[in-house]
């Protein structure tokens, strides 16, 4: 890694998620790569998925940094691979959980050829217990798909009756 790399990465790397700010981009797995290109810097990034709303303040919020530290670079966003809930450090899981947010579950291990690909649940098959952020219960039950954000589900404690988020893995 070159210096000018290493020096960007310095700048970014304490940068949070729009959507859940205690959680560094960079914990989440969004910054992919800092590298020296064609044309200068370029820093990847990947969308939580591809219609992620926060792109464009992620990609803001990169360019400022950089700036503030004399550095300018170009914000490339890459799509394949697909950013899965696998690429989470788990420093940012237990952030999530310390915030409220049920941290995903991990996805099913890629093919031998590394993409990604979409797999169907058997029928019967039982899903995975979301734990209570709050009281760690596993009395939980989903009340909606869609929680606060579209990579989140609502779920509701049936011990402490707290509802909360849970980070929906993919």
């Amino acid at each position: 890694m070159t210096e000018i790399e290493q020096r960007a990465w310095a700048l970014i790397e304490h940068l949070s998620d729009p959507e859940i700010p205690v959680v560094s981009l960079r914990e989440l797995g969004i910054l992919r790569d800092v590298r020296e290109g064609a044309q200068g810097l370029e820093v990847v990034i990947t969308p939580t998925y591809s219609g992620c709303p926060a792109m464009g303040q992620i990609e803001d919020d990169v360019k400022a940094a950089l700036s503030a530290g004399g550095l300018q670079a170009t914000v490339v966003t890459q799509l394949a691979p697909a950013w899965t809930t696998d690429w989470m450090t788990e420093a940012a899981k237990d952030k999530l959980r310390a915030y409220g947010i049920a941290p995903p579950h991990a996805c099913a291990s890629a093919p031998s050829g590394g993409a990604n690909v979409v797999q169907f649940a058997a029928r019967g098959t039982k899903t995975e217990v979301v734990h209570c952020p709050q009281c760690g219960s596993a009395n939980t039950t989903e009340t909606s798909h869609f929680g606060s954000t579209a990579c989140k589900a609502l779920y509701r404690c049936l011990d402490c009756m707290e509802p909360f988020d849970y980070f929906k893995p993919y």
